[in-house]
């Protein structure tokens, strides 16, 4: 093999370990206080996001808090790497706010479960 070649193929081998790593490193990085999606129950009125057929692979933490009233914890990477690469509750009250705006609550939003509805926050503990 050519030595061009050759490191060629070890800097494409490279770069492919390190996006695999980056992949994968997320779920290990963890610091600070945890994060939680909680539902819970309301009687308020107005409109709502509607979450009876929201997949749960799509929205785990909120699938989650509707059924417990809190999601597993979420907690943050120590330089931001890890929101670059992950999924997080964050992005799931994003998701709620973008389908239904008007369905935004002081810091939270309401979501409809069927009969029932919730205010669903990102909290700390």
């Amino acid at each position: 093999m050519r030595p061009i070649t050759r490191r060629a193929v070890v800097g494409f081998v490279f770069v492919v370990l390190a996006l695999l790593a980056l992949g994968a490193l997320p779920s290990l990085l963890a610091s600070g206080e945890p994060y939680y999606l909680t539902a819970t129950p309301t009687d308020a009125d107005g409109p709502a996001v509607d979450a009876t057929n929201l997949s749960d692979r799509r929205y785990p933490y909120l699938t989650e808090a509707i059924d417990t009233g809190r999601s597993a914890p979420y907690r943050r990477g120590p330089i931001g790497l890890k929101e670059a690469f992950s999924h997080s509750p964050f992005d799931e009250r994003q998701g709620l706010i973008a389908r239904n705006p008007d369905a935004r609550r002081d810091g939270g939003v309401l979501v409809v479960d069927g009969e029932d509805r919730y205010l669903v926050e990102v909290t700390r503990s």
